[in-house]
Parts: structure tokens; C-alpha cells; sequence
């Protein structure tokens, strides 16, 4: 699959890679999987809503932020992997991880994460888009973001290249 072109056709850009804001980098690739770290709803280098759900944010911004966070783990997951062989070695998503900084008594993180999920499914079709989740509550995130989501993608194994034994 090809997220930046199928996000191109929803009339969303795929975004830079997000700056890390610790001792971390934004994904790594294994074998056959790509882990990215946990990405904020950054857009231009500024959050997309600040503060708690059921407090300062509604449960439709925090919808729109798990999206954006999902669009910036795709550009980190492109980033580790490299655009070309991204589009040739992607198999499926494998675990969406959605952490959302709760208000009291928000109970909602999953209609959160959702968001992520949604966008997930308009990109792909099929199994290669079905994917495992969790959706967390928690009390605050890094820059009082409302919303992180981390992805585990699954990658085809690379061809050997001609010089292979």
C-alpha cells in the first residue's frame, strides 16, 4: 500500500517526521515489523488541541488529534523503512496503540480511539488494515497533548538482492 499516495486522495499530506522530544527515535524496523514510537497530533510543529478530554477537549477533537498522531506515524514508519521499499514491503497493521489523557470521569478512550482506527481503514482495505488495539486512559501526555498513538506495522520480507547468497 501506498499511504502517502492514498492520503494524497483524502486530501491529507504526509508530514516530516516529527522530532523526537527525548532519547528515542521515531520508529525502528525489525525483520518484518515496523514499531513506532508514540506520536503526538502535531501538525507544523504545533498541537492540534492541548489539555485533558472531557475537560478541555471534546471527545471530536480528541477523534481528529488520534488521526493526525496516526498520519505522523505513518511519515515515521516511511522514514524507517525508506518510501520505496515502504510501499513494496507493507503487509498490514498489526496493534494501534491509542493513550489519551482523560479528564475525570472520561470513560470514552475507545470511541478516541476510533479516530485512529477510522483514518486506518480509509487508507487500506481488507485485512491489511484490521488490526489489534488498546486504548488507554492516562492522566497527562508529553506537551499536554490529548491524544499518543503508537503503530505496529507488518512488513513482507525484503528480496535478497542479486549479489544474496
Amino acid at each position: 500500500m501506498d499511504f502517502r499516495k492514498r492520503l494524497s486522495e483524502l486530501g491529507i499530506e504526509m508530514p516530516a517526521v516529527a522530532e523526537p522530544l527525548g532519547g528515542y527515535v521515531p520508529a525502528v524496523v525489525g525483520r518484518d515489523t515496523v514499531v513506532v514510537s508514540g506520536q503526538l497530533p502535531l501538525r507544523g510543529g504545533q498541537l492540534v488541541a492541548v489539555g485533558r478530554v472531557g475537560e478541555a477537549v471534546s471527545l471530536e477533537a480528541a477523534q481528529e488529534a488520534a488521526r493526525v498522531a496516526v498520519v505522523n506515524g505513518l511519515a515515521a514508519a516511511e522514514w524507517a523503512v525508506k518510501p520505496g521499499p515502504m510501499r513494496k514491503r507493507f503487509e498490514r497493521v498489526l496493534r494501534v496503540g491509542v493513550f489519551v489523557a482523560s479528564g475525570e470521569g472520561f470513560t470514552e478512550h475507545h470511541r478516541v480511539a476510533d479516530g485512529a482506527s477510522g483514518l486506518l481503514a480509509e487508507l487500506g482495505v481488507g485485512e491489511e488494515v484490521r488490526h489489534a488495539r488498546a486504548a488507554v486512559g492516562v492522566s497527562r501526555l508529553p506537551l499536554d497533548a490529548p491524544v499518543e498513538v503508537e503503530l505496529l506495522l507488518g512488513l513482507r520480507p525484503e528480496s535478497p538482492g542479486p549479489d544474496a547468497d
